[in-house]
């Protein structure tokens, strides 16, 4: 059986595209080093871990493209699948591919999770088994050897895109509980990129030399390189310590100096519980942040509002956990109430308006974001809720 026979038209075709699928990763490996602005969007400063854990990717996704041309330009009399499997030059291919690949996607991926910092090494040491699967199949290749390296390296894959769809769900709550604004925060498609993954490489183990298959293959790590580059780009970085901002009179402290609670918290008996004065906490929220409106501010962090207040983020959180909601919910509620009195006033005097325009007003940089934080808070969509009141 012939592993691959080709056309001359076919065969340009497939370099063509072969080349096209290797030189754009290698593009945005660079782009990624050397250029320090943000081409997709100017305003947002992504991770620099990021960044360099996807030039790696980007780079070793390259450099793949050039060892499986090279290994298939030396392969000598390579004619049939079964010649294919019994040659250490595919084999060697086949664990290079495996320990540049999943620790660089790993890195990747974890570091779109900016709540803490997430080791690659587990990755590297549970690849150390199918390395020496590897090496034992370049010098006696066996069938049986064959299959359960596949069978095992698909299993990492698919483990690990278990780990992370737990640690995006995490993510998620922690995003929740410090950021009142999650545009463009939320790492959804960390769960599509790692699936893609997953997909991508069992769809590469099976593909059987088809070249229908391969051309589709190349498109589909263009359209992956392409949508991962956008992701990078676009998330924020969170590590960067927001500003202080101004201290109320008579504070007793410093910009830039780490806020004490001035309340009373006491750990119960066997350290086991906290004690917290609600309604101290709650007046406190009142003075500085409901009064003033300091939830109006874009991108305004628990860490931000503890410091107006005077305490810190843990009893903060502690006391939105005694209310069972979360920060960023807590925020949405005061913006949608805003929203409500703005609609009220302008309704009231007629003044001429747009929903969108209060939306801004009220704190929301998309009109989506608000939508979805007013449904929530209220049962009703915008529409909705306006169609139902007299003055609509």
């Amino acid at each position: 059986m012939e592993i691959l026979r080709l056309t001359s038209l076919q065969t340009i075709l497939f370099i063509v595209i072969y080349s096209i699928t290797g030189v754009m990763p290698l593009i945005a490996a660079l782009y990624l080093l050397l250029r320090r602005g943000n081409a997709f969007a100017p305003d947002t400063t992504p991770p620099l871990r990021l960044r360099r854990w996807s030039a790696a990717f980007f780079a070793v996704a390259a450099l793949a493209h050039v060892w499986w041309f090279l290994f298939l330009v030396f392969s000598g009399d390579i004619r049939s699948l079964d010649d294919l499997f019994h040659s250490a030059g595919y084999w060697a291919t086949v664990v290079l591919d495996g320990v540049t690949m999943l620790p660089t996607i790993a890195g990747t991926l974890l570091s779109m999770l900016q709540d803490r910092r997430r080791p690659v090494w587990p990755v590297i040491a549970a690849l150390m088994p199918f390395v020496a699967m590897g090496g034992v199949l370049m010098v006696w290749p066996n069938g049986l050897l064959m299959q359960i390296g596949t069978v095992y390296i698909l299993l990492l894959y698919v483990l690990f895109a278990v780990y992370v769809a737990y640690a995006v769900r995490q993510y998620g709550r922690w995003l929740r509980d410090n950021y009142a604004d999650l545009e463009h925060k939320e790492v959804w498609l960390t769960h599509v990129v790692s699936l893609v993954f997953v997909l991508l490489l069992i769809f590469y183990s099976f593909i059987d030399a088809n070249i229908i298959l391969l051309y589709l293959l190349n498109v589909l790590e263009l359209a992956i390189f392409g949508l991962l580059l956008w992701r990078v780009e676009t998330l924020p970085n969170l590590e960067t310590h927001p500003q202080p901002l101004p201290m109320s009179e008579g504070s007793g402290q410093t910009q830039g100096e780490e806020q004490s609670s001035p309340l009373h918290y006491r750990e119960g008996q066997g350290g086991g519980s906290v004690n917290i004065d609600l309604a101290q906490i709650e007046r406190l929220l009142n003075e500085h942040c409901v009064a003033p409106q300091l939830y109006l501010k874009h991108n305004l962090s628990l860490q931000e509002l503890a410091q107006a207040v005077g305490t810190n983020r843990f009893y903060l959180s502690q006391y939105f956990s005694r209310q069972g909601i979360t920060y960023s919910t807590y925020i949405n509620n005061l913006r949608v109430n805003h929203f409500i009195s703005r609609y009220q006033e302008v309704a009231a005097s007629q003044q001429p308006f747009t929903v969108q325009q209060l939306a801004i007003e009220s704190g929301y940089r998309s009109y989506s974001t608000f939508s979805r934080a007013f449904t929530q808070r209220i049962g009703q969509t915008v529409t909705a809720w306006m169609c139902g009141r007299p003055d609509c």
